[in-house]
């Protein structure tokens, strides 16, 4: 069985492959719909802070590239024409203080 560091190490060597960090054009076209689900899982696997729960890909990733997933959630939002109303759909979800 492999230990977290083993694994750690290689994702850390599959992300590193040359070619891994060149920026690739992707026409996708998906409705609005889901543009709000995909971000949402985004948001919500990002934020996961029980580090049980906390894959070993998500732990290995540098600030930067979380950064960037974070930035991919909120372009696919705005291209959508969809961010005030996450905005407004997460104050819905948040549970009352």
């Amino acid at each position: 069985m492999m230990t977290t560091n083993d694994a750690a190490k290689i994702l850390d060597t599959v992300l590193s492959i040359p070619g891994m960090n060149e920026v690739v054009k992707i026409d996708l076209k998906i409705s609005r719909k889901n543009v709000l689900l995909l971000t949402h899982v985004i948001e919500r696997g990002l934020s996961v802070k029980d580090s049980e729960k906390t894959s070993i890909l998500l732990k290995s990733l540098s600030d930067e590239n979380l950064q960037e997933l974070k930035l991919l959630a909120g372009e696919c939002l705005q291209k959508a024409g969809l961010i005030e109303f996450s905005e407004k759909l997460t104050n819905l979800s948040e549970p009352s203080k």
